[in-house]
């Protein structure tokens, strides 16, 4: 069993919209609805926690009761980092179990990824989604090739993120206590020495970050749909 922490309050930026990206429609849902529904669907997750603008919250409140999303257990305020939403969700969890954090712009995770990840989580402590690297990888100064790296060590990290609880809550409380910003969870977790483990994905758990992402998340629809009959 787990409970997912869903940070929910970024911007439409890098989408081009004038909204909050996650109330953008695939297939007149919500993509926020999108992501909510896997982990409402999944009997292993106990509860979701948000942290969601201020000024967003009765909204999405509305959403939820639209669509029928119970396992909310805690709706918070998000703060000026993805990191700080993190940590408000964590402060605000019923539940000292395995955790997850993940990105509520990916709506297309599997169950079977998201099971292998607590599970993981509850022998090693810390486990993300990831895949392999697929194109010739170069690291580059100043605009000129220095070597090219081996992909064969190379991994694309997504999420979600799952740690047992304890773990995460010192890295983020240190991370705080530190004025530490990182670019993950998982950094976070790497600070203390801890090992994070890999749990291989799919490349279809993308996020929803630019307008072609959405072309390429009804393409996913439409795939799942297929699967399905």
């Amino acid at each position: 069993m787990y409970t997912v922490l869903l940070p929910a309050a970024g911007s439409g930026k890098r989408m081009g919209a004038n909204q909050n990206k996650l109330f953008l429609e695939l297939r007149d849902v919500p993509i926020l609805i999108h992501t909510l529904r896997v982990f409402e669907k999944d009997s292993m997750c106990q509860h979701i926690v948000l942290a969601v603008k201020k000024e967003e919250q009765a909204f999405i409140e509305h959403l939820l009761m639209k669509y029928q999303i119970s396992k909310v257990a805690a709706i918070t305020e998000g703060g000026a980092e993805r990191q700080h939403s993190v940590y408000a969700c964590l402060k605000a969890s019923p539940s000292r179990g395995i955790v997850l954090v993940h990105d509520a712009a990916r709506p297309f995770i599997k169950q079977e990824v998201i099971h292998q990840l607590v599970e993981t989580a509850n022998q090693s402590r810390a486990a993300v989604a990831a895949v392999r690297a697929k194109d010739t990888m170069k690291k580059v100064e100043n605009g000129i090739i220095q070597e090219t790296v081996n992909r064969e060590s190379l991994w694309i990290i997504q999420t979600p993120q799952a740690f047992q609880f304890e773990l995460l809550e010192k890295a983020e409380r240190l991370a705080n206590e530190e004025g530490f910003l990182g670019t993950d969870e998982a950094m976070l977790v790497e600070r203390l020495g801890e090992s994070v483990h890999i749990v291989e994905s799919t490349y279809d758990n993308v996020k929803m970050t630019t307008k072609e992402d959405l072309l390429f998340g009804e393409v996913i629809l439409n795939k799942m749909k297929q699967e399905e009959q």
